[in-house]
């Protein structure tokens, strides 16, 4: 189990293998209600066996019907009205929505995570006069020209909110960078210049450091800016129902300043907890609190060098960035691919304890800026290799399980993967025990979930066979002595018949070409489900 998963179930316990749901996609439609959109989904979420909700951006954007990654006020969750004719809602809700969204989901067994956008600031009040030089867009250490006095948008009042939970003030001195100079109308990137002012030197270092990505760069060493987050960290885990966090552009921003967020965040959490009477639970597994990054690059070594520069305490997951470009690949080639490599290089490979696996999120989609779609013929395939598998912590896309809109559209223009929900389902009754590799074939691969238990506890296993290529993906798996004679159906329903188990315990499971085939025993627990 990876030490997200033990997170998910500290909070949660259940016999479900734990699956974490990105509950949005970048053209989830506006108008502030999305958070009653997923109140009112709550129930089929947790019935088909999600046990995690990554909530978009909840604090207020620069625009009001922005998807909250321009973020502009930390402690406005849709409460307050920028202008007197701006509404107080986000583009998904208000916040008392919100909390209704957050309680739903709790009730239904769902653990909830926010997202975090903690690397800039946009929709500054006012525009103020500052020393800044210009710096080279392909190596942020080379400067160009002389310094300057600059006019840039880093004076942050927030007059709606007039005070209310922090009364702390943005200005200049709180930033690294901009991109823009009112003053001459020059779109450039600009570091801030003063006293200890310089780019992070724990960032990524591409573009010589990446720490600057867009409008005002947060200065994370600035020990007033150090103090308004880790009071607001507090107030996040005593505010709201919150059991963990993703981090948003997490190569962008200072990782000890990130390592120290999430203590302070897993701290006040561990402290609520024991405020609240309940028990203390076994953390040598993964901590409480579940903390994931993104950090985008397709390099594992980068991923797992970053990881493990956190301490236990710190303790720190990725998504596998490099899995999800391995998926593009395969579904890009074809029959062409060679299924025996599709994990090298990837972070569920060199350490599954902290993977986050995924097939798509909402950078990939079509018309992103990081777009790199996953053939929709070989989602099946990458989706049974995330949530069917012992190894990592899957999170499914919703515009994977219900349609991805275009801009503007109120309906889905890209249709949903077809059955995604009877994988998760099948995931959340038969995805237990050790897992057996038939990885054998470049075009035929299969495993065998063993399940685990005894008797009435039990809890059953599958046995999951896929092929990419033009003919019928065939493989003969072990699924053990004890179920022989057992009828195994394809719970999909896309390969009709049973098979026999053998008296040795094998049997020859079979799947249409480019295809997939999820079996279970024909009187497992749950099969009615997918009848």
């Amino acid at each position: 189990m990876s030490r997200s998963a033990a997170a998910n179930r500290h909070e949660e316990p259940s016999k479900k293998a734990p699956v974490l749901l990105q509950a949005y996609e970048w053209n989830t439609p506006g108008g502030g209600n999305h958070w009653k959109w997923l109140r009112d989904n709550a129930e089929r979420f947790a019935d088909m066996g999600i046990t995690a909700c990554w909530l978009p951006p909840a604090t207020k954007g620069a625009g009001q019907e922005s998807t909250g990654y321009d973020m502009y006020d930390l402690w406005d969750m849709g409460e307050f009205k920028r202008t007197p004719e701006a509404e107080e809602r986000t583009k998904y809700g208000t916040r008392e929505e919100l909390e209704e969204c957050m309680a739903a989901l709790k009730k239904n067994g769902i653990v909830v995570m926010l997202d975090g956008v903690y690397n800039h600031k946009d929709g500054a009040e006012e525009a103020e006069t500052f020393k800044a030089i210009m710096v080279d867009q392909e190596d942020r250490n080379k400067d160009i020209g002389e310094p300057r006095d600059i006019e840039g948008w880093t004076k942050f009042t927030f007059p709606g909110r007039k005070g209310k939970y922090s009364e702390f003030q943005w200005n200049f001195n709180h930033f690294t960078g901009v991109d823009f100079d009112q003053k001459t109308g020059t779109n450039a990137i600009f570091r801030i210049l003063g006293e200890g002012k310089t780019w992070a030197p724990d960032t990524d270092s591409e573009k010589g450091s990446f720490d600057y990505l867009m409008a005002s760069d947060i200065d994370h060493a600035h020990p007033d800016v150090r103090e308004e987050f880790f009071r607001y960290a507090k107030w996040l885990v005593r505010t709201f129902p919150i059991t963990g966090m993703r981090f948003d552009a997490v190569k962008h921003m200072s990782r000890d300043f990130l390592a120290e967020f999430v203590k302070v965040m897993r701290d006040e959490h561990r402290l609520l907890r024991k405020e609240q009477g309940k028990p203390d639970v076994d953390e040598s597994e993964g901590p409480l609190f579940f903390c994931v990054g993104e950090l985008w690059k397709d390099d594992v070594k980068t991923c797992t060098d970053y990881i493990n520069k956190f301490a236990f305490e710190q303790q720190f997951s990725l998504f596998d960035c490099p899995l999800h470009y391995n998926f593009a690949e395969a579904g890009n080639a074809g029959k062409d691919y060679d299924l025996r490599k599709i994990w090298d290089g990837t972070l569920v490979q060199a350490q599954p304890i902290d993977a986050v696996t995924l097939v798509e999120n909402h950078d990939t989609q079509a018309g992103q800026s990081l777009a790199s779609p996953v053939a929709a013929s070989f989602k099946p395939l990458a989706y049974a290799m995330i949530l069917l598998r012992e190894a990592g912590y899957p999170c499914v896309f919703l515009g994977d399980l219900d349609g991805c809109h275009a801009e503007n559209d109120e309906q889905p223009s890209v249709p949903p993967m077809s059955s995604l929900d009877k994988f998760i389902r099948a995931r959340k009754l038969w995805g237990f025990g050790d897992t057996r590799d038939y990885w054998d074939h470049p075009q035929a691969v299969g495993w065998v979930r063993t399940g685990e238990g005894q008797g009435e506890e039990r809890l059953e296993g599958c046995a999951v066979v896929m092929c990419i290529g033009e003919a019928e993906g065939k493989k003969r798996m072990e699924v053990g002595k004890e179920h022989a004679g057992k009828k195994y159906i394809d719970v999909l329903g896309w390969h009709q018949g049973e098979i026999e188990i053998g008296e040795d315990g094998w049997a020859e499971f079979v799947c249409h070409p480019s295809s997939v085939s999820i079996y279970a025993w024909s009187e497992a627990r749950g099969i009615d489900e997918f009848k």
